[in-house]
């Protein structure tokens, strides 16, 4: 059986799609079998993020529904060849969505596939009850901001009472330079604070920010050694600080504030 991953955080914004999006290419790359499902039912936009939105002939709710099989749902990637996506189209009746119909949907993909993605909503709502109800992991999703952590926390401690699974926090968008500083936190902090192994560390890229789904090279690598974690069961944590620290790094963090 494959691996049913939920990809959550509570807030919407912090970028569980991209994450989504990115992981499961990155473990497609390392040789996986991978599908991402989108687990969103209301704001559905994976299917963008990965570049098949004109290729969807049936979805999710369509599986749930019984109006097709999960393997006649799926889209290839155009990324790659091991990389199939479980799109989620807006504009259908969800209320008689149910969580048993999503568990055994995602079921079926979890028996074809090593890993199954699965991007969840935001908020806490039903929506995201029934995505983390097909997981057996969780990682969560957090930026290094205030709000971010705050509502990271509250899905941590709502997963330990109604789903416990194992949990591990990604980071994302990390600035380097301002860890370094001192003017944010850490990502060994933050995951100290959620009490939730940190198992990645994405660093702010402005590929992603203008549009590119795959981003640039820092976040590539950065992506790869989370995929990397997952499939080796390690904990290498990609290092978006340690060139901001020391004399040129102080340097780096000058020019950075300028620029």
């Amino acid at each position: 059986m494959g691996r049913k991953i939920v990809i959550t955080s509570g807030k919407g914004g912090v970028g569980k799609t991209t994450v989504t999006a990115n992981l499961a290419y990155a473990l497609a790359a390392a040789g996986e079998r991978v599908v991402a499902a989108d687990g969103d039912l209301g704001l559905n936009n994976l299917d963008v993020a990965m570049g098949i939105e004109g290729k969807i002939s049936y979805d999710l709710f369509d599986c749930m529904e019984g109006r097709c099989r999960a393997k006649q749902a799926l889209v290839q990637s155009p990324w790659h060849k091991n990389l199939f996506v479980m799109p989620a189209c807006f504009g259908k009746n969800r209320k008689e969505a149910n969580a048993a119909a999503m568990r055994s949907v995602i079921g079926d993909l979890g028996r074809i596939f090593d890993f199954v993605l699965i991007d969840c909503p935001a908020g806490v709502g039903e929506g995201f009850r029934r995505a983390v109800s097909c997981s057996e992991e969780a990682l969560i999703v957090t930026n290094p901001h205030v709000s971010s952590l705050r509502d990271a926390d509250k899905v941590v401690n709502l997963m330990n009472e109604t789903h416990p699974v194992n949990m591990w926090t990604v980071v994302n968008r990390m600035r380097g330079d301002l860890a370094a500083a001192g003017e944010i936190l850490t990502p060994r902090e933050i995951s100290s604070l959620l009490s939730v192994e940190l198992i990645g560390v994405i660093p702010e890229d402005d590929g992603i920010l203008c549009g590119a789904a795959l981003g640039g090279k820092k976040s590539a690598r950065a992506f790869a050694v989370l995929a990397a974690n997952l499939i080796k069961n390690r904990r290498r944590i990609y290092d978006c600080v340690g060139a901001y620290t020391g004399f040129w790094g102080s340097i780096k963090r000058k020019l950075k504030s300028i620029l």
